[in-house]
């Protein structure tokens, strides 16, 4: 049974699904801020290089509100963070090394994936955490507006897009669930 269905409404929010939510958005937030690394490593001249750092700088800004989560609430952050650091960067410049197109379709799938999460931790958390709720949902806003761009830049146009984009999804899906709980 999923914590939302076992949740009446008036009920908080327990401890450990915050711990969870915590955890896991601080790890996604870095592995975000390392796949913009990536791809300004490659591409980071000129004007796509000021749109990427553009897009940086919004996931350092989550990054750093979750790391201050992390160390008020005293959550362990999850121990894949070393894994997150290389595979961040690696997904990023490869796919950046594989044209701009395709470095665009990356965001696209790595931000409708956090959408997609993002919008279930809404739905877990209760009225007791407004605060983290109106973070996460500020959170969420900035993201789309990543997707946005990507697609604006041609995202749905690079080479094996459908393919690209669910195999991405699913590394996200993967990273979410073991960032979770490891």
């Amino acid at each position: 049974m999923s914590e939302t269905a076992r949740r009446l409404p008036g009920d908080r929010t327990t401890r450990e699904a915050v711990e969870r939510i915590i955890r896991v958005d601080h790890a996604g937030e870095y592995g975000a801020a390392r796949i913009y690394a990536g791809q300004l490593a490659v591409l980071g001249r000129g004007e796509k290089g000021d749109m990427l750092r553009h897009m940086q700088a919004q996931e350092q800004v989550h990054l750093e509100t979750f790391g201050e989560l992390i160390r008020k609430r005293r959550v362990r952050p999850t121990a894949l963070l070393p894994f997150w650091h290389a595979a961040g960067f690696a997904l990023g410049a490869v796919t950046a090394a594989m044209g701009e197109k395709a470095a665009m379709a990356c965001t696209v799938a790595v931000e409708e994936a956090i959408d997609e999460h993002y919008a279930a931790q809404l739905d877990t958390l209760a009225d007791d955490e407004a605060g983290l709720k109106n973070t996460i949902g500020k959170f969420r806003a900035e993201e789309l507006e990543h997707r946005d761009i990507g697609l604006a830049h041609g995202a749905e146009q690079a080479p094996g897009y459908r393919l690209l984009s669910a195999a991405i999804k699913a590394g996200c899906k993967v990273a979410i669930r073991l960032s979770e709980r490891v």
